[in-house]
């Protein structure tokens, strides 16, 4: 059984719905090359991510905001503390991220690069950034509702990195 980790983080409903959306998509690759016995998709919030469930997995998608131009806290946080406990022990491995962003998203796209780089994973893909175009406090704040062309943006990036975890890619 090969397990895909979809570490996620959201505080307004963006990012969690971008992660649901790539389990989706990683249930339906696995099922398309007739091997949903085979994978398992372990879908944790970034709090709840701990070195057991990364050594455990055989990709990695992380999903979470971008605040003030840097990886949201939670995420960051999930990264600091599994660090050097997993470091030298899962290179090689494919991951991808997935980043909810007010109005650009490079900034947070760019901190999870350097730490997977780190870790020595591969990247399967560039980052995919949804700008939801909040500008305002209010905005900012506010529950998000991802368009529906990002989510299907997003299952496609879920059934790219399960394919690639299922067939060794």
């Amino acid at each position: 059984m090969k397990q895909l980790l979809i570490a996620w983080h959201s505080r307004t409903g963006a990012a969690r719905q971008m992660a649901e959306a790539a389990a989706r998509g990683a249930a339906a690759a696995a099922t398309q090359l007739h091997q949903a016995d085979e994978l398992h998709v372990e879908m944790r919030r970034a709090a709840d991510v701990d070195a057991d469930v990364i050594l455990a997995s055989h990709g990695f998608l992380f999903c979470a905001p971008e605040n003030l131009a840097s990886l949201s806290g939670e995420m960051k946080e999930c990264f600091d503390r599994n660090y050097y406990a997993v470091l030298d022990r899962i290179q090689g491995r494919p991951y991808a991220c997935a980043i909810s962003a007010g109005s650009d998203g490079t900034g947070a796209a760019r901190q999870v690069d350097r730490i997977c780089t780190g870790w020595r994973l591969k990247a399967v893909a560039p980052a995919l950034i949804v700008n939801l175009g909040a500008q305002s406090a209010q905005q900012i704040l506010a529950d998000k509702v991802v368009p529906q062309a990002d989510l299907d943006r997003c299952e496609e990036l879920g059934g790219l990195i399960a394919a690639l975890v299922l067939t060794g890619g």
